[in-house]
């Protein structure tokens, strides 16, 4: 694995810079950024995508061209290890004011279950609708399925911290089990279809984060509350209101 490494605490970012918490069972630092604030650490993040997209041949998916000046995303989640390395990441859309807004719904047109797949999407935008894209967890990466499982719940953190109810991913079947440990509901009504291409059958997953904690393991239950304990007392920090150019995460400054 080729390495990508973020400078950590003294001499290297500030650390009210950026929301973190750190995963208990994979040891992982998670940062979790705009790339506006933080553009080096957005590419690092999309360096590693692409590296791990690139490996199965669909690194198309991630649209690097349109994503890579950061417009489109709200925010992003690093996984980073002691060294500085940066291990894993997703990336997170919305929330959108519109269905037609909503990326994955190219994936389904023209085919069955679009109209559907549309209608449930329209019924949830009121409440708020992030879409989670170009998640990665390098292949090499040390217990990594403890990492994919804090990356999993990572879905709930982005739909929390951006004010909406609801979490959007579309995920190849393999990846279905991992997802659902996290309060992830798959939406068997709606056919698979062939994205990024036909090796994968891919559907649409949702999370509520108004009933998550009913749906999820008890492990992932305790951890995202952990977690999100721990994103909560950085917003916590004082601040005084925004300033110009400040990024804005679920109607709060970072401060």
């Amino acid at each position: 694995m080729t390495v990508e490494t973020i400078a950590v605490g003294p001499g290297g970012m500030r650390d009210a810079e950026v929301l973190r918490f750190r995963d208990v069972h994979s040891g992982y630092v998670f940062h979790v950024a705009t790339p506006e604030s933080h553009p080096d650490l957005w590419r690092r993040y999309l360096r590693g995508a692409l590296r791990v997209y690139r490996h199965y041949g669909v690194d198309h998916a991630i649209e690097y061209d349109k994503v890579q000046n950061g417009s489109s995303t709200a925010l992003f989640f690093v996984a980073v290890d002691a060294s500085g390395v940066v291990v894993a990441g997703l990336r997170a859309q919305g929330p959108y004011p519109a269905v037609e807004d909503v990326h994955a719904l190219g994936a389904w047109a023209g085919q069955p279950g679009e109209a559907a797949l549309r209608a449930m999407v329209a019924e949830r935008i009121p409440e708020g609708v992030v879409e989670v894209k170009a998640v990665w967890v390098a292949r090499h990466a040390e217990r990594r399925s403890a990492l994919a499982a804090a990356i999993s719940r990572c879905v709930v953190h982005a739909a929390s911290l951006l004010g909406a109810r609801f979490g959007f991913v579309t995920t190849a079947s393999h990846g279905l089990e991992l997802y659902r440990s996290s309060g992830g509901r798959v939406v068997d009504r709606i056919p698979s279809v062939p994205y990024p291409d036909d090796r994968y059958r891919t559907v649409p997953v949702w999370w509520d984060t108004h009933t998550n904690r009913s749906v999820a393991t008890k492990l992932q239950t305790s951890l995202i509350a952990l977690e999100r304990a721990a994103l909560e007392t950085w917003h916590a920090q004082p601040y005084s209101g925004p300033t110009a150019g400040e990024p804005w995460i679920g109607g709060r400054a970072q401060v």
